[in-house]
C-alpha cells in the first residue's frame, strides 16, 4: 500500500522529474528575448487525491534539495539520472538508491514504485489554484453504445431490436473509404434500440446501436 515514507518518496521524484522537463527547457536555443524568468521554488503535487507543499532548492551542484512542508519541514538531498521520455527514473534519495518507473500523461506523471502506481500532478502555487477552479470533466459511460468508428456509410444492419446477440457476433457493415468494415459485438447482449439503418450516412462517434444494460 501507500504507505507515508513511499508517498514521500513519489513526491520527490514527481518534483524532480518537473524540475528537469523545466530546466530544459529554459535550454531551448533561440526563445524570445526579455528579462531571464525566474521559476518558482514552491511547487504543489497533487497525487493520491491530496496537495503536497513542496520546494526544491537547485544549487547547481550533483544535489538537489526537496523539502516538504509542514510543521516539521522534512528535507530530502536527491541526485538522479533522467532525461525526458526515459521510463525509469534511477537516483538516490537521501544516499538511498531508488529506481521509479515513469509514464508522462496529461499534465503529470503515472509513476510506479514498490508495486504501487499513482498519478502525480506538479504545479507552481498560481497553477495550483487555477487547477482547483477547473470544473471536473466527467466522461459519459458508453460502454452499452455501438459507435461509428469513422465517417462512413451504413451498408447493412445485421440485428434487430430485442435480439440476442453473442460476443463477435457481426453487428453492421459500415463503408469507409471505399472498404467495408465489420463491426462485432465485444460482448454478449440484448440490442435495445437502433440508432441507423442501412443508407444512413454516419460521422465518427455517431451511435449506431445501443444494448440493454445489464440488471
Amino acid at each position: 500500500g501507500l504507505t507515508d515514507d513511499l508517498r514521500a518518496t513519489l513526491v520527490t521524484v514527481a518534483v524532480l522529474l518537473d524540475h528537469v522537463e523545466n530546466t530544459r527547457r529554459r535550454s531551448i536555443t533561440d526563445q524570445m528575448g526579455g528579462k531571464p524568468v525566474q521559476f518558482a521554488v514552491d511547487r504543489k503535487v497533487h497525487l493520491d487525491g491530496a496537495d503536497h507543499s513542496v520546494s526544491i532548492i537547485d544549487d547547481g551542484g550533483p544535489l538537489l534539495r526537496v523539502i516538504h512542508a509542514g510543521r516539521k519541514p522534512v528535507e530530502f538531498a536527491v541526485q538522479g539520472s533522467w532525461r525526458p521520455g526515459e521510463p525509469v527514473w534511477n537516483g538516490q534519495i537521501n544516499g538511498r538508491s531508488v529506481a521509479v518507473q515513469v509514464v508522462r500523461v496529461l499534465n503529470g506523471y503515472r509513476i510506479s514504485h514498490h508495486g504501487v502506481e499513482v498519478e502525480a500532478h506538479v504545479y507552481t502555487a498560481r497553477e495550483a489554484e487555477l487547477a482547483a477552479l477547473m470544473p471536473e470533466i466527467m466522461i459519459a459511460d458508453t460502454s452499452n453504445l455501438l459507435l461509428c468508428p469513422m465517417p462512413g456509410l451504413v451498408m447493412s444492419i445485421a440485428v434487430e431490436e430485442g435480439q440476442v446477440v453473442k460476443a463477435g457476433e457481426s453487428l453492421c457493415i459500415v463503408e469507409a473509404m471505399k472498404m467495408e468494415n465489420i463491426l462485432r459485438a465485444e460482448r454478449g447482449g440484448a440490442i435495445a434500440k437502433l440508432h441507423a439503418q442501412a443508407g444512413d450516412s454516419l460521422a465518427v462517434d455517431q451511435v449506431i446501436l445501443e444494448f440493454e444494460l445489464p440488471q
